[in-house]
């Protein structure tokens, strides 16, 4: 048990400190990235959507979640609703994908009790 909480807290450190970092020296200025606004779409609870950050620099999408919400679902759909990519990650962690065509996505996270939440993009060269 105390072996989880450690690795937990080094991999919270290491999603940080470079986002620190980064912070610190300017680099997380809207050079190539774009924030994505994660909406609610269905939320029976209290709203988290400002616990979910989501970005896109050219095909590669960020995300990451500053709480642990459980074991979220991450689906990433074509405008017209074409699946791209389904998975399960626990949070709190980042992830990171490569969006290899260009066009207009759509981004679900649904947290355990069911709570969805959206977001919209664009994959661009």
């Amino acid at each position: 048990m105390q072996h989880s909480k450690i690795k937990q807290f080094i991999l919270l450190l290491g999603l940080m400190l470079p986002t620190a970092w980064c912070g610190a020296n300017g680099a997380n200025s809207t050079d190539g990235h774009s924030p994505i606004s994660v909406k609610v779409a269905h939320v029976e609870g209290t709203p988290r959507s400002s616990t979910i950050q989501a970005s896109i620099d050219g095909h590669v999408l960020m995300v990451y979640f500053t709480e642990n919400l459980g074991e979220v679902s991450i689906e990433i759909t074509t405008a017209t609703g074409d699946s791209v990519q389904y998975l399960w990650t626990p949070t709190p962690n980042g992830y990171q994908t490569y969006i290899s065509q260009c066009g207009d996505y759509i981004i679900t996270f649904t947290l355990p009790n069911g709570d969805e939440y959206y977001g919209e993009f664009t994959v661009t060269d």
